[in-house]
């Protein structure tokens, strides 16, 4: 597979707000969760819901939404995507209004609608505009932002909508306290969609960029459908354990944290861990965009990863506000770099060396508790960090003329993300919240195997 040299910097970096802002507004629903709980008077599985029909939409608007991108291209594709996007967060105002738990449902959908025709347009525009052999680190690097939008979610959630909200306020009072956040998401998304339309993005044909000459191999000739491929359909698979371990433990963190015997801390303080969780996946994927990539010295990479160590200290004692806590964000941040380090830069061993940890990790939290369980749970976000972009990257290799139905194949898997948080809620509501941490687990064993076996099968 050859490219022809072509400098990309400027789409990738109005890709990667796109990257950002699509993470944020999934984040945000770690947020809505133990906020509509409450409000709504709900149990586990009910408040699991909101996933559910979040993650819902990927299933039903992936496979549509990759044929509206052939049909009328990567950019139309985005800003469609943005302003269906900006739809669902508007849908909020009536829904806290109204007081209607079924409309905020409804909103959900119709933003993840948007965000799935994004994922299904950017993923594989990221993975093309550039060498084949750096796509991995390309998309690692988009997706470090990608959790830097996830990584300020909370934090944004917290100030405008968990701190403002007091005992004595009335139900409808606390539903109303989104209306002028998810507004203000609306309008962003909307002013995004216009400033990409006037934006001149590459031309995508072929699985290529502004006509390089690529050529996989003969192996998109050989087969007329992305379905023919086994590492395909078995990333479809990864992705949806994936997302759904990353998304159901994402959602039951402030729950989790707010048991006695485990950290007995308050919505409004747990929404500053959550941030934790995803800062250290945001700390991983800039790791991975160094590691991962066939770009420099590795003199080098020590030196930038030296870097990006000093700003995982930072970012732990800024969220904390404590110094010894930043320093423990900054231990699993030195054994995640350490991690790499056994991966030997091959993205196929590097996924299984960082599934291998989660699985480990997700144990521990299951059979300790106290502070321990808590930070072995949140460290899972650091080896979280290059499994999406990983596996779509695997996913799609060698698909050809055929990536854009791959994409939408890939991010129907993102259904995950509905399915196992509401195994998680039955889980924790039959026995649990602990003990549902086994689900995930499950989860991340599936996919050590698709990195060292099924993602290495090409054809069927």
């Amino acid at each position: 597979m050859t490219s022809n040299k072509k400098n990309y910097t400027a789409p990738l970096t109005v890709l990667t707000s796109l990257f950002f802002m699509w993470g944020f507004l999934t984040c945000l629903n770690d947020i809505m969760i133990p906020h509509l709980k409450g409000i709504f008077d709900l149990n586990y599985t009910q408040s699991m819901l909101i996933q559910f029909v979040f993650f819902a939409a990927y299933f039903i608007c992936s496979v549509p939404s990759g044929k509206l991108v052939k049909a009328v291209g990567y950019k139309t594709g985005i800003i469609i995507g943005l302003l269906i996007a900006a739809a669902g967060a508007g849908l909020f105002y009536p829904s806290a209004s109204m007081q209607s738990y079924n409309l905020f449902l409804a909103g959900f959908f119709i933003l993840a609608a948007g965000i799935t025709l994004l994922q299904v347009a950017a993923n594989p525009f990221v993975a093309i505009l550039g060498t084949p052999e750096t796509s991995s680190s390309r998309l690692n690097l988009t997706q470090a932002f990608n959790s830097l939008g996830t990584t300020v979610a909370p934090l944004f959630g917290h100030w405008l909508i968990l701190s403002v909200i007091t005992e004595s306020m009335t139900p409808l009072a606390k539903a109303e306290a989104v209306q002028v956040p998810y507004l203000l998401l609306a309008a962003a998304l909307v002013i995004l969609a216009v400033l990409i339309g006037f934006f001149k993005l590459p031309t995508i044909s072929g699985g290529s960029a502004d006509g390089d000459e690529r050529t996989d191999d003969g192996f998109d000739k050989l087969h007329k459908s992305a379905w023919a491929y086994k590492h395909l359909y078995l990333g479809v698979i990864a992705i949806f354990a994936y997302v759904g371990a990353e998304v159901a433990i994402g959602s039951f963190l402030i729950l989790f944290f707010e048991d006695p015997n485990i950290a007995g801390i308050s919505h409004a303080a747990g929404a500053k861990y959550v941030s934790i969780f995803w800062g250290g996946a945001m700390i991983g994927r800039f790791y991975g965009a160094i590691w991962l990539s066939d770009k420099g010295s590795k003199s080098r990479k020590y030196v930038t990863s030296a870097v990006v160590s000093v700003g995982a200290f930072l970012v732990g004692w800024y969220l904390t506000k404590d110094i010894a806590l930043g320093a423990v964000f900054w231990g699993f941040s030195t054994a995640n770099l350490i991690a790499f380090q056994f991966g030997k830069n091959d993205p196929y061993r590097t996924l299984g060396v960082f599934s291998f940890c989660t699985v480990a990790l997700v144990l521990i939290t299951v059979v300790v508790s106290g502070p321990f369980a808590m930070w072995s749970i949140l460290a899972v976000g650091f080896f979280n960090s290059i499994m999406f972009p990983t596996i779509f990257t695997l996913g799609v290799k060698k698909l050809g003329r055929h990536t854009p139905q791959g994409s939408g194949a890939l991010c129907v898997g993102i259904v995950g993300g509905a399915l196992v948080p509401l195994a998680s809620g039955a889980v924790a509501d039959a026995v649990n919240i602990q003990l549902s941490f086994l689900v995930p687990a499950a989860c991340y064993l599936y996919i050590t195997f698709y990195a060292f076996v099924g993602s290495k099968i090409e054809a069927a």
